[in-house]
């Protein structure tokens, strides 16, 4: 790593797991249960390879080729997905659920925006192998001869395919072409020296990550905006407070889901934008009343679906 980089210049501030704030956050992100339930189990075999092998031990003690190929799986996950629908949020606080399930301490390393570099020749490429070398020492330094570890490491690339572009593009620069080579040789390290560490990808477009990085994928995640039942899942309680009925709820489940051409409301438009205005209108003199929810519903516009680089 060179002299003139510390960590902090390449991540953003990290944050250690479990931690009661992530947790809380975690909890909020209603709706995407199936996805937090196996991000969570994929994150930690990756960072904890010695938790299968206790499992094995106890349910399939002769499962030595089966839990040779869940060992040998590549130490990356992407997730994917329409913007606002969960990726980010869930990327950031997940790591509490995998320090509680394999009982150790995980720390959250997300990549700086300014690791990318600003387009100087080999510079993206220095910095993407800077952070990979911290992540490496930091990781080496948790790895015990039991196969337990003391901790584990995600390391976060959010909005990924800026850095992991595909290569096949004819307009691609040739410094963003060696900085894929970087991140490709840097999970490749990580795996071939299987230390506790997850890589983990968000991106709103997986088809311009590079076919190379999707392959070394362990699992990709599909995220999509949230159906009737997913939007309820976030809106019921919240509104439930406000003194809406069923039949209330029932109705605002409906407009937000989109009417003929338009798209839903993504999740975060229902607790960023959605109820907080909600509040905000009636505050400070007056209730919030359905009537006029109902106006601000028809007065907002779900953010516009994401597709090859252009809100459509």
């Amino acid at each position: 790593m060179s002299d003139s980089l510390s960590i902090d210049d390449l991540f953003d501030r990290r944050l250690d797991f479990p931690d009661m704030g992530a947790a809380r956050r975690l909890a909020r992100l209603v709706g995407i249960d199936e996805a937090k339930t196996r991000l969570t189990k994929v994150l930690g075999v990756l960072v904890n390879p010695a938790g299968p092998r206790e499992w094995a031990e106890k349910h399939h003690k002769d499962a030595s080729i089966a839990l040779d190929y869940l060992e040998r799986r590549p130490p990356l996950v992407i997730l994917a997905g329409d913007v606002g629908t969960g990726k980010t949020a869930l990327s950031e606080t997940v790591g509490d659920a995998v320090a509680r399930q394999e009982k150790i301490g995980v720390t959250l390393y997300p990549l700086s925006l300014a690791t990318r570099g600003s387009g100087k020749v080999g510079e993206m490429t220095r910095l993407l192998s800077a952070a990979f070398d911290a992540t490496l020492l930091a990781a080496e330094k948790l790895k015990r001869s039991s196969g337990k570890a003391s901790g584990g490491i995600i390391f976060l690339v959010d909005e990924a395919d800026a850095v992991t572009q595909s290569r096949e593009s004819a307009q691609m620069h040739h410094e963003d072409r060696a900085g894929v080579n970087a991140f490709i040789r840097g999970v490749d390290r990580l795996a071939e020296k299987q230390l506790p560490v997850a890589v983990v990808l968000c991106t709103n477009r997986l088809s311009a990550i590079d076919p190379a990085v999707q392959r070394r994928a362990a699992e990709i995640f599909d995220f999509d905006r949230p159906g009737d039942k997913q939007r309820r899942a976030v809106i019921e309680d919240p509104l439930t407070e406000l003194g809406f009925d069923k039949t209330q709820i029932d109705h605002i489940v409906k407009l937000t889901g989109g009417e003929k051409d338009a798209v839903g409301y993504t999740f975060s438009d229902l607790t960023q934008r959605l109820l907080p205005t909600l509040i905000l209108d009636a505050y400070p003199d007056r209730p919030v009343r359905f009537e006029r929810a109902v106006e601000i519903i028809h007065a907002m516009k779900a953010t516009p679906r994401f597709r090859d680089g252009k809100a459509t």
